[in-house]
């Protein structure tokens, strides 16, 4: 009997490695591409440094002081950490002796020159409506412009069987279908131009669609449901919800989203955590026409049913809190803590300490980012227009209840309001601080 259950599940595991094999080889992926792209062309890398920094290669593809584009950067999931690879044109560690066939399988279908499936971490499935010009493009950036290092890439800490990568084939034929942009019906060239830098280089959802059980983004361009970038929890952050609805970007005008988008900061709020780093090394670089484009797209999603409009409560906080009256709980913690940058009043000082009023980081559906920010502190982007990159400190010396009743009084209050905040919200995120991957940049050190 135990046999012949070692048989049935040798021979069904043949089965689906042959199966996969088959969709890897030609079932699902499109033919190698033979283009022939003139990498010499200075308009054409030119072009391609502008979109690898519109796609925000270097965030993803750089450890903390490391080489750019030379990988280690550690990627939490929940099944462990995927390190970001070597994409500098080094013939041995990194893409150096990648055609463009090869090149343009790895960014928009996801599979290695061997054969070999990429973890979905890499947004091939967002790269997939890339256009050909642009991948063309980028092509001739990477193996041209960008400095080849050696650096060995790090084998992921996801157990086995997890790690397997030819189940991969299956979640591709499920979650990546190969697929041509579609502009949004009746849409405008802004909006249009705006859905393809969303839905494709920069892509936005792959932090800002809810995932699946399978990892798998739950919409990868505007669907019925309103899934699409409906705000997701991502390495312990909430990437917050991007459409134009309640607690999303209902209350933000277009002029204050563009500001964000190119300076990390607004009178409403400021860009923390991976956010902060989206904003520093790839937004900041692009024109303002594309950040236009961007804002309008995102303002022209449609709110979902019952979620038009945030209406703030009456604000009692401030004058209670002026008047000495600390008696709500986590009112003094905030007194002591917290009204030094942030007033009182909860409108902190513009473009310096972000507001807490009217703030729908603070409001959001999911707390974790104003939990882990409060927790662990952050750091906004450094740009030109802001050279000053103000920072947050940490409060993590604080007791699971005082933080949590110290949150849930900044989430409701000057008119907020929101779930509150436990005790076991914030001992989950302490554990999640705790095991943030550690990155690998050994040329940092040697």
């Amino acid at each position: 009997m135990r046999i012949a259950v070692y048989a049935l599940l040798a021979g069904a595991s043949a089965l689906a490695i042959g199966w996969g094999t088959a969709i890897s080889t030609g079932m699902w992926f499109a033919p190698k591409l033979t283009t022939e792209v003139d990498i010499t062309d200075p308009d054409l890398i030119a072009r391609g440094e502008y979109l690898a920094r519109a796609g925000d290669c270097v965030a993803c593809h750089t450890a903390p002081g490391g080489a750019h584009f030379a990988g280690g950067l550690g990627l939490q999931t929940p099944m462990g950490t995927i390190y970001a690879t070597n994409i500098t044109p080094d013939p041995d560690t990194g893409i150096g002796t990648y055609d463009y066939g090869d090149f343009e399988r790895a960014v928009r279908q996801g599979m290695r020159p061997d054969g070999a499936h990429l973890y979905p971490a890499m947004p091939y499935a967002s790269y997939r409506v890339v256009s050909d010009a642009d991948t063309e493009a980028l092509y001739a950036y990477f193996m041209s412009s960008v400095e080849p290092v050696w650096k060995e890439n790090q084998p992921t800490t996801i157990p086995w069987p997890a790690s397997l990568r030819w189940p991969l084939a299956w979640w591709n034929m499920l979650f990546s279908h190969p697929r041509d942009f579609a502009p949004p019906e009746g849409a405008d060239p802004v909006i249009s131009r705006g859905a393809y830098l969303v839905e494709g280089l920069a892509h936005c959802g792959a932090c800002h669609t809810p995932r699946g059980l399978a990892y798998q983004e739950k919409a990868l361009a505007e669907d019925p449901a309103g899934r699409f970038l409906s705000g997701s929890v991502l390495e312990g952050w909430y990437a917050k919800n991007l459409r134009n609805e309640d607690t999303g970007l209902a209350t933000w005008s277009e002029e204050e989203l563009i500001a964000f988008l190119k300076t990390g900061r607004n009178d409403r709020t400021a860009a923390f955590g991976s956010m902060s780093d989206v904003v520093e090394h790839s937004l900041q670089h692009l024109t303002d026409d594309d950040l236009t484009a961007i804002a309008r797209y995102l303002k022209s999603l449609t709110p979902r049913p019952g979620r038009e409009e945030w209406v703030p409560q009456e604000d009692v906080t401030t004058a209670a809190l002026r008047a000495g009256d600390f008696s709500a709980p986590g009112a003094l913690t905030y007194v002591e803590h917290c009204t030094v940058c942030h007033r009182l009043d909860g409108m902190g000082a513009p473009q310096v300490y972000p507001a807490l009023k009217d703030n729908s980081m603070v409001f959001a559906d999911d707390p974790s980012s104003l939990i882990q920010v409060t927790l662990a502190g952050g750091r906004m982007p450094d740009t030109p227009a802001h050279p000053m990159a103000f920072a947050m400190p940490g409060f993590a010396h604080l007791t699971n209840e005082d933080l949590a009743e110290l949150m849930t009084f900044i989430r409701n209050s000057w008119g907020n309001h929101a779930s509150p905040v436990t005790g076991g919200d914030i001992a989950r995120m302490r554990q999640e601080i705790a095991n943030k991957p550690v990155h690998y940049a050994p040329e940092a050190g040697q």
